[in-house]
């Protein structure tokens, strides 16, 4: 793990060193010795004396003592040169730069955790294999380029991919972003995003720490680990955003039931992101677009001012920054007629504020300062500003750092014009300021952002009888549970369902329907998608016609009996949940019946759920308004389905053995919410 031997080497020796500064072996040293790095630098290669001006050891058993080793040699040669090293030489940290390891079959996974095994014998850390390396403000530890000069106000970076982080470095540098320290974790066989992220968090100090934290993921192989230490350091003030590659629907799952065909790794992902509070991204460009905006002041509210010379691009972000859920109001201060008159006729402070081409600094000083003092109604500014290289516009640039020196209310510049006015955008920069040249991502960074939740509570679940529903699960083996003790589970997490009756043989049909009266539904029992068998019959209005259905229904391969309802009117909706592999329960719900089929309008969140967020993710639905009741029907109380999914949250701690659960539909009409058909699928 990441010890005081990565962090603060008095020592460094590179494993293959070359006087070539083409291969790693030669660049690493070369990127180490421009660093800050002020220890001793060694180097280790069977076939030179020197090494750009460095004495060379031939063979590593002759070194001395050293803390650290960066390993650029053939995978086959990196255990026996460790095993040397952490037995003999006192090394507590190894960078291993070379690939051939488990991303290449079974006898690379083979060396990579004997590696691991030799350096955790030694309580040594490990970076890699198979990755560029780390900067840290101690020393540059990597055979890439760019290497940014690290800024103790930049962002920590870490990445599961060296390739990627090169690029995202790349995207990042010329619109001014900083970095404080950036770790290439490659394969992570010991250090993963995950234990970078525990670092800075166990290491947080709130007067030097770097707030903002970026990361690229490739394997979340600790979520929990993740979930524990991303909320930690939101909740002391940090912020962070992150890609996790791999997102498309090729690489979920086929699976037997409605929440299992919608619920995937991806969504399990984002609900994790969503439940820490990370804001996620899906490309390199849209990461350090996020992460500008993340240095900024926090936006209070949705509502943005987009103030323009340009009309093309303030309408392409006012569209954008409506389609994402934000806001471009218009502006109703009495005070914007007085603005008008201190612009150029032509001039709108509709919103977009449009102060033409020949707009002067003057009057973007003068926007600036009634939308900050005196429109009431707006949180942030966008300012897009370029120029046809006509005149230098460092006057304009001058006005947009002061201003947002001293405002209250976020200002994000767009300054497009990266050839016309490099100068002055350089000089821009250099005072540390961030640009954003592409006003489009720029919106979708800022809805993205803005839309992130707060990392979520956990209350005290709803207390339940766990040894009672305990002893339902375990009366079964692995598969679906049968009709009468999905019933029992239901009753003893306290899911009120619509009264049934089960049959088997075609006399009870009339005991059932004294009991149940008319109409009636009538469905299968035996196949798992009963409507796809025709297995569901509605309406059923008198005793010799359900006789009828009951023959029918009987004919169905797999039919063990038929499960009797009283039909029930009201708004369908959806709850269910799906186990997935490491992240734990993953809970769907949201409008059902064939909606759920069709359109997957569901929410989906990380068990437990706080009541608080049940309630938010209920209004994200697109079907919202539904639940609220439209057109004279009578809606459903958000309070009581929202309590309903709370306690799902709690039967899924007392029953950890579920592994796919669909409540679909339940009847909504007012606070009387009843489940109409369930199924439950458990693996002891």
């Amino acid at each position: 793990m990441i010890n005081e031997a990565l962090l603060n080497p008095h020592s460094i020796v590179v494993v293959g060193g070359s006087n070539n500064t083409a291969k790693p072996g030669g660049k690493v040293i070369k990127n180490i010795r421009e660093s800050s790095y002020c220890g001793d630098l060694m180097v280790v290669n069977p076939k030179e004396d020197t090494v750009q001006g460095l004495q060379c050891f031939r063979d590593i058993k002759d070194l001395p003592a050293v803390d650290l080793a960066i390993l650029s040699i053939p995978s086959q040669f990196t255990l026996p040169a460790i095993r040397v090293l952490a037995r003999e030489k006192g090394t507590r940290a190894f960078v291993v730069l070379s690939a051939g390891y488990s991303e290449m079959g079974p006898e690379g996974r083979k060396l990579e955790e004997e590696i691991v095994e030799e350096v955790n014998r030694v309580q040594g850390a490990l970076i890699g294999p198979n990755c560029i390396g780390l900067i840290t403000p101690r020393y540059n530890a990597t055979f890439t380029e760019p290497t940014p000069r690290l800024d103790p106000e930049g962002c920590d970076f870490v990445s599961g991919s060296g390739a990627t982080a090169v690029f995202i470095i790349e995207s990042a540098l010329p619109k001014g972003l900083g970095f404080a320290s950036i770790y290439s974790v490659g394969n992570s066989a010991q250090i993963g995003v995950e234990e970078v992220l525990a670092h800075w968090d166990e290491t947080f100090d709130p007067d030097q720490s770097p707030r903002i934290k970026l990361l690229y993921i490739e394997n979340i192989d600790r979520p929990a680990l993740l979930l524990q230490h991303a909320r930690s350091l939101i909740r002391k003030g940090c912020r962070i955003a992150a890609i996790k590659a791999g997102s498309s629907q090729a690489g979920s799952r086929a699976a037997s039931s409605h929440t299992g065909a919608m619920a995937s790794s991806d969504r399990a992902v984002s609900a994790l992101f969503d439940k820490a509070g990370i804001v996620r991204c899906y490309s390199r460009e849209e990461l350090a677009t996020v992460a500008g905006v993340l240095k900024h002041p926090p936006l209070q509210g949705r509502n943005i001012a987009v103030i323009t010379h340009a009309g093309g691009p303030g309408v392409m972000l006012t569209d954008v920054l409506s389609h994402q859920g934000m806001a471009v109001p218009r502006i109703s201060s009495p005070a914007r007629d007085q603005l008008l008159e201190s612009l150029y006729p032509g001039s709108s402070v509709e919103n977009p504020i449009d102060f033409l081409a020949t707009g002067t600094a003057r009057q973007l000083d003068t926007i600036i300062d009634f939308t900050e003092n005196k429109f009431d109604e707006i949180d942030g500014m966008v300012i897009i500003f370029g120029t046809p290289g006509l005149v230098k516009v460092h006057d304009v640039y001058d006005v947009i750092d002061r201003r947002m020196k001293t405002g209250s209310k976020p200002i994000y510049p767009v300054l497009p014009s990266l050839q016309t006015a490099r100068e002055e955008i350089e000089q821009f920069l250099s005072r540390g300021r961030i640009n954003f040249p592409d006003e489009v991502i720029l919106g979708q960074a800022l809805a993205r952002v803005f839309h992130t939740p707060a990392p979520q509570t956990e209350d005290p679940l709803p207390a339940l009888d766990s040894d009672q529903i305990q002893s339902v699960v375990n009366r079964h083996k692995d598969g679906y549970l049968p009709p009468e003790s999905v019933s029992e589970i239901l009753d003893l997490a306290d899911i009120p369902r619509v009264p049934e009756v089960v049959i088997t043989r075609i006399e009870e049909i009339d005991s059932a329907t004294d009991k149940l009266g008319f109409p009636l539904v009538m469905k299968v029992i035996g196949p798992v998608h009963k409507t796809d068998v025709k297995g569901v019959v509605l309406n059923v209005t008198e005793t010799r016609i359900a006789k009828k259905t009951f023959d029918r229904l009987m004919t169905i391969p797999g039919a063990r009996g038929a499960l009797i309802q009283p039909v029930v009117r009201g708004t369908e909706l959806f709850m269910g949940a799906k186990y997935e592999e490491k992240f734990g329960h993953l809970v769907l719900f949201g409008l059902g019946g064939v909606l759920v089929e069709v359109f997957h309008d569901v929410a989906a969140g990380l068990a437990p759920l706080d009541p608080g967020t049940i309630r938010r993710m209920l209004k994200s639905l697109k079907g919202y308004s539904l639940l609220q009741g439209i057109r004279g029907n009578r809606g459903v109380d958000e309070e009581k389905f929202s309590q309903l999914v709370y306690r799902l949250c709690a039967l899924l701690k007392a029953a950890p053995q579920i592994r796919e659960m669909d409540i679909n539909p339940l009847i909504g009409e007012g606070t009387t919410i009843q489940a109409v058909d369930a199924r439950i699928r458990i693996k002891i």
